[in-house]
């Protein structure tokens, strides 16, 4: 049985992931990245503790075949557009890294629709940027999920995003597959799925795609 590593455990998609993983017989073991003890006990379940800023203190307990990237901040959330990165370019390809120097086959990205490392956008350049760094390091597989925006449950509220969920409900009928809302859950199995097909390459899963999961 394979051994999944996933970063991003307390998000939206990394919790809703966690669970899958750990209900999935094609997993033996699962390594779950996080700066807090979780709150979750299952016999396949491995919680690693780290500090995300010294992750090379960690590389021997980072051998798994799959790695499933989940994190993710807005620069409000991170308190600044530096922080914001930290987030979502240093810490992903940190892990994809040491990941792959322990023999890890393939890495599994959430990103966003719009990711482009060329865009005036900060947010999509950096996106865009980290997509590109992981595809540099050379895993046999590199699947990169674009999803909408997401709904489901969060734990903490972001500002804009009722507003936006109420627009995209309502006004849904008139929006192209690829850019309407998509749940979170469709993701998580998404990325389930995609794992356990095993394809080499780089592969990009749009949110239309992830609408079918």
């Amino acid at each position: 049985m394979a051994v999944a590593v996933i970063a991003g455990t307390t998000g939206l998609i990394g919790s809703m992931l966690l669970d899958l993983l750990l209900g999935d017989s094609a997993y033996g073991k699962v390594i779950a990245l996080t700066r807090k003890p979780l709150e979750k006990v299952h016999p396949k379940l491995h919680i690693l503790v780290v500090n995300f800023d010294t992750l090379d203190e960690y590389a021997e307990h980072l051998k798994g075949d799959d790695i499933f990237c989940c994190l993710g901040a807005t620069i409000k959330q991170a308190g600044s557009q530096e922080a914001f990165r930290m987030v979502d370019y240093d810490y992903p390809v940190k892990i994809a890294c040491i990941a792959k120097s322990q023999g890890a086959r393939q890495y599994l990205l959430v990103t966003s629709l719009g990711s482009d490392k060329n865009s005036s956008i900060f947010y999509n350049r950096v996106k865009g940027e980290v997509e590109e760094a992981i595809k540099a390091v050379g895993f046999e597989g590199f699947h990169i999920f674009q999803p909408s925006m997401l709904l489901g449950e969060r734990k903490e509220k972001r500002s804009g995003e009722s507003a936006g969920k109420w627009v995209m409900s309502t006004l849904g009928f008139l929006i192209p597959k690829k850019y309407k809302a998509i749940e979170a859950s469709c993701v998580a199995r998404g990325m389930l799925a995609v794992a356990k097909n095993n394809q080499r390459g780089l592969h990009i899963h749009q949110s239309g795609e992830l609408q079918n999961y």
